[in-house]
């Protein structure tokens, strides 16, 4: 998955998009892409991109033209509203970014939506143009060889038409966010500026596009109240989109087997057919391995865990080598977010730096030029090369995982069943042409494994799976069981 390359004034680096269908100079041209797709494809891979249909940069042609005046050809292509009698906003909607989600525009005399950045005014895709004109950017894509897309902020592609206040959001809910604490946003149960019913609709819409290419796409869920089930609405019934990732395990909060457990009943719940991506860290989020204070060992652990789940998977660059949260100056920041709420919210920088390659170099092998952040001196000897050789590595542990999960099919397309949390141990069986039990334990502290009735084998010696005896086995902090019904 390709971050945003395209025509962008970059003050959000590429998701403030001024043109869909060409590549920002700086990363190069449309033929610089295409000889990438080639290249990829020769090599067994496919790519996907970052499209960002909610919203685009001030500077796109559409918005210059649809703030010009009221009765332009476009004026209704963005969420434009009145202010209030007294001159104030429309209604109490609040930006991801802080601040009031309305920015007063003197040439309407009328608010316009962001999200985000004042700089990032929302399309109103309550107005069919529009979604023809973002169908017609997905297919200029596809016709260029791209395998699929990342859907940016998925949730976020339709506001309420009658613009209603949301509701507050109580502060014992406000722990888990995909906002900081400092912000604002967490005050308020979105309920009526993202996650409209109309979203349905277009999703199928976009579906019907990537069909005749066998084309993937994946949606990012913003939501903290609701991202399982707005998930479970946009993955199910085969004529959406094929996964989505929500926010569950993206969380300040360690995954625990509770939570595990929970997450799981509540998408069964929703839509029993659902297809999440799960992931553990994304360049929105700190990295885990800081967020959740994890050891090497405990890495691993969640690394199998994550290789065992139902879903398909996304890491994140790094990820596999187990790097720590980039500690970054307020000078060496780029992200507007970081920034805003800079010191109390460092931003999103710190997970961005560049992927380390080697060691013995400043910038990690990434570049012989200055990358576009500084890659930290804690990431060096953890690299590519320093780990690549090191069987008990966290790479060579992921490399392992990876091999494992793709020897047994069942563990991406079969039943999850019998999810159980018992203390720090998470349970579950996948079943299909073969049977696995899976037991990992996130603690710190010994723990039991009970295996169902049956026969079973352990396997996965090369993950650290221990051995059961008369049905039980004793897992060690971090430890894993892995058995096949023989």
């Amino acid at each position: 998955w390709i971050s945003p390359f395209f025509t962008s004034p970059m003050k959000d680096f590429g998701y403030d998009v001024s043109d869909y269908c060409d590549v920002d100079p700086m990363f190069g041209t449309l033929g610089d892409f295409d000889a990438l797709v080639a290249r990829a494809h020769e090599l067994g891979l496919r790519v996907m991109i970052d499209l960002v249909l909610s919203h685009t940069s001030d500077v796109h042609p559409w918005f210059m033209e649809s703030r010009r005046d009221r009765l332009n050809a476009r004026a209704d292509w963005y969420v434009w509203a009145d202010p209030k009698p007294d001159g104030t906003p429309p209604n109490n909607w609040l930006s991801v970014f802080g601040g009031s989600a309305w920015e007063w525009d003197g040439r309407r005399e009328q608010y316009f939506l962001h999200n985000f950045l004042t700089s990032q005014p929302d399309l109103n895709l309550h107005h069919a143009p529009v979604q023809d004109a973002l169908l017609d950017v997905a297919r200029f894509w596809l016709k260029r060889g791209v395998d699929g897309f990342r859907l940016d902020t998925i949730n976020f592609y339709f506001a309420d038409k009658y613009l209603r206040d949301n509701p507050s959001l109580p502060k014992e809910l406000r722990n888990n966010s995909i906002a900081p604490s400092v912000n604002p946003y967490n005050h308020q149960l979105h309920l009526f500026s993202k996650n409209q019913p109309e979203n349905l609709e277009f999703l199928k819409r976009f579906r019907a596009v990537l069909t005749p290419y066998n084309a993937a796409a994946v949606g990012e869920v913003g939501d903290a109240q609701r991202g399982l089930e707005i998930m479970a609405e946009y993955t199910s019934g085969g004529d959406k989109v094929q996964m989505c990732y929500p926010f569950e395990m993206l969380q300040p909060t360690r995954l625990t087997a509770a939570l595990m457990e929970d997450a799981f009943a509540r998408m069964a719940r929703a839509a029993p057919d659902a297809w999440p991506c799960w992931s553990y860290s994304n360049h929105d989020t700190m990295r885990h391995i800081t967020r959740w204070n994890l050891g090497a060992d405990a890495a691993k652990t969640y690394a199998t865990l994550l290789v065992c789940l139902r879903g398909s998977l996304c890491l994140y660059q790094g990820e596999e080598l187990g790097l720590p949260e980039a500690e970054l100056t307020l000078d060496e920041l780029r992200d507007p977010y970081g920034i805003q709420f800079w010191p109390e919210f460092k931003g999103r920088d710190g997970a961005r730096t560049p992927m380390v390659w080697v060691t013995d170099n400043a910038n990690g092998g990434f570049s012989a030029a200055r990358p576009w952040l500084p890659v930290k001196a804690p990431h060096l000897p953890l690299s590519v090369a320093a780990q690549d050789r090191d069987a008990g590595s966290v790479l060579a542990h992921y490399r392992a995982a990876l091999a494992f999960r793709r020897a047994h099919p069942v563990l991406r397309t079969g039943a999850m069943l019998d999810i159980r949390a018992t203390g720090d141990v998470a349970s579950f069986r996948r079943s299909g042409d073969e049977e696995i039990f899976c037991a990992v334990n996130l603690g710190e502290f010994t723990a039991e494994a009970v295996l169902p009735e049956g026969n079973w084998t352990r396997i996965g010696t090369e993950l650290g799976s221990q051995a059961a005896t008369g049905g039980r086995a004793s897992l060690g902090p971090w430890g894993v069981c892995l058995a096949k019904r023989t």
